[in-house]
């Protein structure tokens, strides 16, 4: 680092010594020309000298609020970071709350408008008013104001100032300010764009494309905010990373502590605890300094969001995730099968199991010499289909009614509705148990009618048939498949986190319990999978949208069902009234679809 910070070891970093030395250096350019512009060439040529000798910053907790900026070895590396990105790559910048992020950003921005020639910057947050608002210390131009304003006149730059623009007179560098919207950036060039707290954008998408053009350089920083936004889709991507964890910083960092099986390891043998002081062992990372924060935290989120750069944990989490925890570690394994089932595509008829290395059917059960599975039990399919674009997966869930167990899994994103359909009848008339074929029970709202459509043309009739949730009587309808509305989806995957939670379903499947982890309570009270939310999905299904969980939810629904059914079968005898009146009933649904 020597090479590119030639002078920055002459900044002294203790808090007095330092101040003296900024006095010293400021009468010196104040006495004396030459010297002045020697020092402005010093910090044209350093960035850490520059920041570390002539930058305030501003911290309203403390007094006085004007400090000098003294950086830490971490903002040392992220300012240079940073540098190095200017004009050249993006920079995806995740951070835990009050690490200085925003100020770097601002610097690196800073740095270059004072000391580069016809350089572009434009600063961009989700309001307006966080951008430029008069004599508010939290919006981005305020701080680039008070980095001018605390600075002798002889190293300040000649800038001509208005509303949401800065322009450097002396060497013609500009800083632009705007919101949000979907065109931000659009049209223009740009050294480099600061897309400030980018998590909390609404449509982070338009903003994505509007600016992919402007420039070869965006800042995005962020601290988490979930999984369904803009911020968390690029975490995904290769671009590349700055991550400023809380343990970074010396202060929050001090006496850190972790526990293993129970004990408790010190990794900062030189703090020293009070005699009485109560580790926490949970296994994570933690110090006073964060012990202290989580006792003020209203809720987990806020820790997972503002500490611990947690996407999950940073959403209100539909399913609990200790049970999830438990569930993945209990009962989630490799599937024992891969491959697909071979049938016949015109008649539907099929032939058995064939193992695939590449195949869509996963199995946590074993098939005979003939590729097929038990016959002394029961099965019930649960399907959650997609359009077949690619954007989303469309799942198939097999249930064992007898063991309450996940068995099996089908997922693919390039079929259409009717095409998945002749999947899942095959793979119905496949599963034969002791009452005959599987029960098929699907999503029939949006492609789900085009698949139910097909379902019955090709005379499939074990299906779940619609009811009224509202009812008392919960009455049977005449209309094949689960239709989702606000409230029935809530309760269907309310339902199906009570048998989790309980191990009353039995799952298996590491990616269905990855994706509950997602699922999250949106401002509107409605439950959805954090990755739809978002306006548009440029990673089509290379991310998950939830699919396996409705599929999963939709088959623990059939597996009750048909338990409920069995024993109310056993209960009423062949000859009784209510036994006549159903068979009538069956009658007049098989006439409706024949």
């Amino acid at each position: 680092m020597a090479n590119r910070t030639p002078y920055y070891d002459l900044v002294p970093k203790d808090f007095v010594a330092n101040l003296c030395f900024r006095k010293e250096m400021i009468q010196m350019g104040c006495t004396d020309p030459k010297a002045a512009e020697e020092l402005w060439i010093m910090c044209s040529r350093d960035p850490l000298f520059y920041i570390n000798a002539f930058v305030f910053t501003y911290d309203p907790r403390r007094q006085p609020s004007a400090l000098p900026f003294i950086t830490y070895d971490y903002q040392d590396e992220a300012i240079l970071s940073i540098d190095d990105a200017l004009g050249d790559h993006d920079l995806f910048i995740e951070k835990s709350r009050d690490m200085g992020a925003s100020w770097l950003s601002i610097f690196g921005f800073e740095y270059r408008f004072h000391f580069r020639t016809l350089q572009s910057f434009l600063c961009v947050s989700r309001k307006e008013d966080l951008v430029d608002k008069t004599e508010d210390p939290d919006c981005l131009f305020w701080k680039i104001d008070f980095i001018h304003k605390n600075q002798p006149g002889w190293l300040r730059p000649n800038v001509n100032r208005t509303k949401l623009h800065i322009y450097n007179i002396e060497n013609g560098s500009t800083i632009d300010g705007s919101s949000t919207t979907g065109d931000v950036g659009r049209g223009g060039r740009r050294t480099a764009i600061l897309l400030d707290e980018f998590a909390s954008v609404d449509d982070g998408h338009a903003v994505l494309r509007a600016t992919r053009d402007t420039t070869t350089c965006r800042l995005f920083n962020s601290t988490p905010k979930g999984t369904g936004n803009a911020f968390y889709d690029m975490k995904q991507t290769d671009v590349a990373k700055l991550r400023m964890h809380w343990s970074k910083h010396p202060i929050k960092s001090a006496g850190r502590y972790v526990s293993e099986n129970g004990v408790v390891n010190i990794i900062d043998t030189a703090f020293t605890y009070p005699a009485d002081y109560e580790f926490i062992l949970d296994g994570k990372l933690r110090s006073p300094w964060y012990d202290a924060e989580c006792k003020r935290a209203a809720h987990a989120m806020e820790i997972a969001q503002e500490l611990d750069i947690d996407y999950l944990g940073s959403d209100y989490q539909f399913f609990d995730s200790v049970v999830l925890d438990r569930v993945q570690k209990e009962q989630v394994k490799e599937p024992y099968l891969q491959g697909d089932l071979d049938f016949d595509i015109n008649t539907i008829t099929p032939h058995g199991f064939i193992e695939r290395e590449k195949g869509s059917l996963l199995l946590w059960a074993y098939v005979d010499a003939h590729g097929n599975l038990p016959e002394d039990r029961n099965y019930c399919l649960g399907v959650d289909v997609a359009a077949g674009t690619g954007a989303s997966n469309s799942c198939i869930t097999i249930g064992d009614c007898k063991t309450k167990e996940k068995i099996g899994e089908y997922a693919v994103n390039k079929y259409k509705p009717h095409e998945l359909a002749k999947v899942a009848v095959a793979l119905s008339r496949w599963l034969k148990g002791s009452s005959g074929t599987a029960r098929l029970i699907w999503e029939a709202n949006g492609p789900g009618r085009e698949f139910g459509d097909t379902v019955i043309e090709l005379g499939y009739r074990n299906v779940y048939y619609r009811v009224n949730e509202r009812s008392l009587s919960k009455k049977q309808s005449d209309t094949p498949g689960w239709f989702s509305t606000k409230e029935g989806k809530l309760a269907l995957l309310g339902d199906y986190r009570k048998a989790l939670a309980a191990s009353d379903f039995v799952n298996r499947s590491y990616q269905a319990i990855r994706e509950a982890r997602e699922y999250v309570f949106t401002a509107t009270g409605s439950v959805e999978h954090a990755g739809s939310i978002n306006t548009v999905d440029p990673t089509g299904a290379r991310e998950n949208h939830g699919d396996r969980v409705i599929a999963d939810a939709l088959c623990w629904r059939g597996m009750k069902e048909f338990h409920t059914a069995t024993a109310t079968q056993q209960e009423i005898p062949d000859n009784c009234i209510f036994a006549r009146r159903m068979q009538v009933e069956n009658r007049k649904r098989e006439k409706v679809y024949w």
